[in-house]
């Protein structure tokens, strides 16, 4: 039997980037991929943390990650997310590609939160507020880029130098104006982008403009949430799927436990916007919640794989 392909995190960031990694994403749900039946995630408490397994299948694929969190890592100078993804023919279950686990991660999540934007965030420019530093704050910089620029970004983090370092990134990428600063300047953003470890608000949700869209990518937690009860009464919401929003997502389970919102809050879903049944409203805030599915894992491995196949052809 033949070894199976080994791709590594170069190999992602290479042969599809964001841009790729999304339009994998909507394919899958044009081709009838129900979100609302994928598999659930099985978490195990570990010593060092948290370990997640992520299985899904469809007719011609079938896909497990093993993931690791891990909180005292970065105190180690190590990656918080670890793991691996194992890619099997779905007729023979035969593996045919292994991947970095938390290159996948770092590629799908952004990738996911970048479709959402495709039909949520106003037409143009935007002027950007990211909360966050690590890996996810920096992959949700780049698939933004690949689909419209920002004429400013300010980064907000715990370490004054690592929000610096997202922002000279963002000036190398062509960002004008882009520093480091505080979380009151959401009243003047476009697009707030939240990927963060934080189990609380991570700022005022009455800052936030009519007009702007808001995402929140950083739990997967009942009880962790990075916005505010008072944000999500007043915006129109839109996640994944709703059974694992209703099930993961401390943002929406918090204000539901407080009688703020009710169980049909959510104005659409990742499918409905794609299909078009759902889209943006105006006059409120629009907010996207992603907990990380592993359907979204399966098909941006396939299409990873498929790139890679095709390019050994060359």
């Amino acid at each position: 039997m033949t070894a199976p392909a080994l791709i590594t995190a170069a190999d992602a960031a290479r042969l599809l980037g964001p841009a790729g990694a999304a339009d994998a994403l909507a394919a899958a749900l044009r081709d009838g991929l129900d979100p609302e039946t994928a598999p659930h995630r099985t978490a195990l408490a570990v010593p060092g943390g948290e370990l997640l397994l992520m299985p899904a299948a469809t007719r011609s694929w079938a896909g497990v990650k093993i993931a690791g969190v891990a909180p005292g890592n970065a105190a180690r100078g190590l990656p918080r997310i670890t793991g691996s993804y194992l890619l099997l023919d779905g007729a023979t279950l035969t593996p045919v590609a292994l991947l970095d686990g938390a290159a996948l991660t770092a590629l799908r999540t952004p990738a996911v939160s970048a479709l959402a934007l495709r039909r949520l965030a106003r037409p143009g420019p935007l002027r950007a507020v990211f909360f966050g530093t690590g890996p996810q704050a920096y992959g949700h910089l780049d698939a933004v880029l690949a689909d419209r620029p920002l004429t400013a970004l300010t980064v907000v983090g715990r370490r004054p130098e690592a929000a610096e370092e997202l922002a000279a990134y963002a000036r190398k990428l062509g960002v004008p104006d882009a520093r480091a600063g505080e979380p009151g300047e959401v009243a003047r953003a476009d697009l707030v982008v939240c990927c963060t470890t934080a189990r609380e608000p991570l700022f005022d949700g009455r800052l936030v403009g009519p007009g702007a869209t808001v995402v929140a990518v950083g739990s997967h937690e009942p009880d962790a949430r990075e916005l505010d009860t008072g944000l999500v009464r007043r915006s129109a919401v839109y996640v994944e799927a709703r059974s694992a929003a209703l099930r993961e997502a401390g943002d929406l389970l918090v204000p539901l436990a407080e009688g703020a919102i009710g169980p049909d809050h959510v104005a659409g879903t990742l499918a409905e916007l794609v299909s078009g049944e759902a889209g943006r409203q105006e006059g409120c805030p629009q907010v996207f919640k992603s907990v990380g599915m592993a359907w979204e894992d399966l098909a941006v491995a396939v299409a990873l794989y498929l790139a890679t196949r095709a390019n050994s052809e060359t």
